[in-house]
C-alpha cells in the first residue's frame, strides 16, 4: 500500500506532456501544471493558446512563472530515491489496452478513437486536440474490442448528435468551395486581364509590322525609280552616242559612192591623155580611223547587264536577310504571363524533375544530414555546428536547399517518423527568433504534413487541406507564371492538395521542417528522380 502511495504521488507530479517529472514546474490559469519549456514548445506556433487537458484557452498567452511550491515538492519527491519506479506504471501491463502506436516497449493508452480505430497513450493522442480535423473524431475509453463497439455500418450516437457532427463537416466543406470559388475568380480576372493584354499587344504589333513594310515597300519603290530613271538617262546617252556615230559613217559612205562613181567614169575614158590628167585628183582620201567599221564596238542585248546581275545579287541577298529574321520572327513566343498547364501524369512532371541538395550552411542545430545531403533527420541532442550567417539557429529545426529554384521545376520529399512541413523560401528569409519558420511570413510557403491530415501555412495564415494520406508529397513550381503546387503521391497516383498563385519576385529554395518535441527521430529525404 505504501508503493501505492508513492505511486500516486509521483502521477500528481509528473508533467502532461513528457510524462516526466516536472521541470520548473509552472501552473497556468486553469490550474493545471506542466514543465515550463513543454508547455511553451507546445504553445509555439498555434495562434490559440489552450490547456492541453482540459482544451481552456487563454487570451493573451499567460505569461508564465515558476512555481516555487511545486518546484520544492518535486524536488522533496526525487530525494526519496524511487522516481524510477513509478514510471513503470505508464507501460501498459497484462490487463491494459497499449497504444498502437508506440514502438518497443508500448504505453498505457488512456484513449480509444473511434474513427481511426486506435488506441492512444497521452503522449499519441495529443494530436487529436492540437489538430483541427483530428478534434471531429470520437474518443472513448481505451478498449481492446474496438470493432465490437462499432456497429456494423455506424455509430450508435443519437440523431442530434450526429447531425451536429456532419453539420460541421458540411460547412467545412462549404468553406472549402467558397474559398475555391474565390480563388476562381481571382484567377478568372486575371485571366481576363491576360486577354485584354494579348489583343493589345497583337494589335500594337500589327500596326508597327505593318509599318515596317510601308516603309520597306517605299524604299524598294524609291530605288526602283532611281534604277529606272538611271537606265533612261544611259539608254538616251548611249542611242545618242551611236546615233552619231550612224551619221558620220553614213556621210562617209555617201561620198565614198560619189567619188566611186568619178573613178568609174575615169575607167572608161578613151583618151589616154586626159585619164593621166585627170587620174591623181580622182584617187579618194582614206577613210579615218574613228569611223572605220572595226572601232564600232557592236553588243547586242548586252549593255545594261552589269544592272541587271548586280540588281539580281540585291534580291538575292534581301531575300537572304528576309528569310533568316522572318525565321526569328515566326519562331518568337509571345510573352504573357499565362500559366503553362500543368502536367496530367507523374510521367509529365518527371520531365521537369528538379535534383534537391541540402545547405549545410543553413541547418538547424539539432538536424544531421546524409544521403549526399539530400536528407535531413531530427536529433534530440543539439549539433557542434561552426557559426554561419546562414544558419537557421531558432528553436525551429529547417533548412534550406543549395540549389536556387527559378523556370519550372518538381521535386519530391519523402517523410518518416514525424510530422514535417514541405516549403519553398527566399533566401533571405530572417534568421531571428521567432520570424524565421516556414510559412509564418511573407517570404515563405509550407505545407504541414501530418499522420493523417494536412494544413497549408503563409504569412500565420494556416488554411486546412484535404487529400489522401501520403508519405511522399511532390512540389510543382512554374517560377514565372508565379504557380507552386502541392501533391500527394500514392504509387503512380498524384492528387493535388493545395495550390498557390501570386508573384515571386526572387529566386526560390526548397526547404524542411520538423515540428518539435515529439517529433525527434523524423526524417525527410529528397528523392532521386532521374
Amino acid at each position: 500500500m505504501a508503493q501505492k502511495g508513492i505511486q500516486l504521488d509521483r502521477e500528481t507530479f509528473s508533467c502532461p506532456i513528457c510524462l516526466d517529472l516536472l521541470k520548473d514546474p509552472v501552473t497556468i490559469p486553469c490550474g493545471h501544471s506542466y514543465c515550463m519549456d513543454c508547455i511553451k514548445h507546445h504553445w509555439d506556433g498555434e495562434l490559440i493558446h489552450s490547456c492541453p487537458q482540459c482544451r481552456q484557452s487563454f487570451t493573451p498567452r499567460p505569461v508564465l512563472l515558476k512555481s516555487t511550491m511545486l518546484a520544492a515538492l518535486v524536488e522533496e519527491l526525487k530525494k526519496t530515491g524511487l522516481q524510477a519506479a513509478p514510471a513503470d506504471l505508464c507501460y501498459a501491463g497484462a490487463g491494459d489496452v497499449a497504444c498502437d502506436v508506440c514502438t518497443g516497449r508500448k504505453l498505457r493508452a488512456c484513449k480509444s478513437c473511434l474513427v481511426c480505430l486506435v488506441s492512444y497513450c497521452d503522449q499519441h493522442l495529443q494530436l487529436h486536440y492540437d489538430v483541427a480535423p483530428l478534434k471531429k473524431h470520437k474518443l472513448v475509453e481505451p478498449s481492446k474490442k474496438l470493432q465490437e463497439n462499432i456497429c456494423s455500418h455506424h455509430d450508435t450516437v443519437s440523431a442530434a448528435a450526429e447531425r451536429t457532427e456532419r453539420q460541421r463537416e458540411l460547412e467545412g466543406s462549404r468553406l472549402n468551395i467558397q474559398q475555391r470559388i474565390q480563388d476562381g475568380e481571382k484567377e478568372v480576372k486575371l485571366l481576363q486581364q491576360e486577354v485584354e493584354a494579348i489583343n493589345g499587344s497583337a494589335d500594337k504589333a500589327m500596326e508597327d509590322s505593318e509599318k515596317t513594310f510601308t516603309e520597306l515597300i517605299r524604299l524598294v519603290e524609291k530605288r526602283s525609280s532611281d534604277v529606272k530613271q538611271q537606265l533612261r538617262s544611259q539608254q538616251e546617252r548611249e542611242v545618242c552616242r551611236v546615233r552619231e556615230l550612224q551619221e558620220k559613217l553614213e556621210q562617209e559612205i555617201s561620198e565614198l559612192k560619189r567619188r566611186d562613181a568619178e573613178l568609174k567614169l575615169l575607167s572608161h575614158t578613151e583618151d589616154h591623155n586626159q585619164f593621166l590628167l585627170s587620174y591623181p585628183s580622182s584617187l579618194p582620201a582614206p577613210l579615218s580611223e574613228a569611223t572605220h567599221s572595226s572601232s564600232t564596238n557592236i553588243r547586242p542585248l548586252s549593255y545594261f547587264e552589269d544592272v541587271t546581275a548586280a540588281l539580281s545579287a540585291v534580291r538575292d541577298k534581301l531575300q537572304d536577310v528576309l528569310r533568316e529574321e522572318w525565321t526569328h520572327v515566326s519562331s518568337t513566343e509571345v510573352d504573357v504571363l499565362l500559366p503553362a498547364a500543368e502536367p496530367a501524369t507523374r510521367a509529365g512532371f518527371l520531365k521537369y524533375s528538379q535534383e534537391v541538395t541540402l545547405d549545410p550552411n543553413t541547418a538547424g542545430t539539432h538536424l544531421v544530414l546524409s544521403e549526399g545531403s539530400r536528407k535531413a533527420t531530427y536529433m534530440g541532442q543539439e549539433q557542434s555546428y561552426s557559426s554561419h550567417p546562414d544558419r537557421f539557429t531558432g528553436y525551429y529545426p529547417q533548412v534550406l536547399s543549395r540549389e536556387s529554384l527559378t523556370g519550372r521545376c518538381y521535386w519530391e520529399m519523402e517523410r518518416r517518423g514525424g510530422r514535417v512541413f514541405v516549403a519553398v523560401a527566399y533566401k533571405n528569409i530572417s534568421r531571428a527568433e521567432g520570424e524565421t519558420r516556414f510559412g509564418f511570413n511573407d517570404k515563405s510557403w509550407s505545407l504541414d504534413c501530418n499522420q493523417n491530415c494536412y494544413i497549408f501555412h503563409y504569412n500565420s495564415i494556416l488554411t486546412p487541406v484535404s487529400g489522401p494520406p501520403s508519405s511522399r508529397v511532390g512540389v510543382y513550381l512554374d517560377h514565372r507564371a508565379g504557380v507552386l503546387s502541392f501533391y500527394s503521391i500514392v504509387s503512380e497516383t498524384m492528387t493535388l492538395l493545395h495550390r498557390v498563385q501570386t508573384t515571386f519576385t526572387q529566386p526560390l529554395h526548397a526547404g524542411v521542417r520538423f515540428y518539435g518535441l515529439f517529433h525527434r527521430g523524423a526524417t525527410a529525404e529528397f528523392c532521386k528522380l532521374k
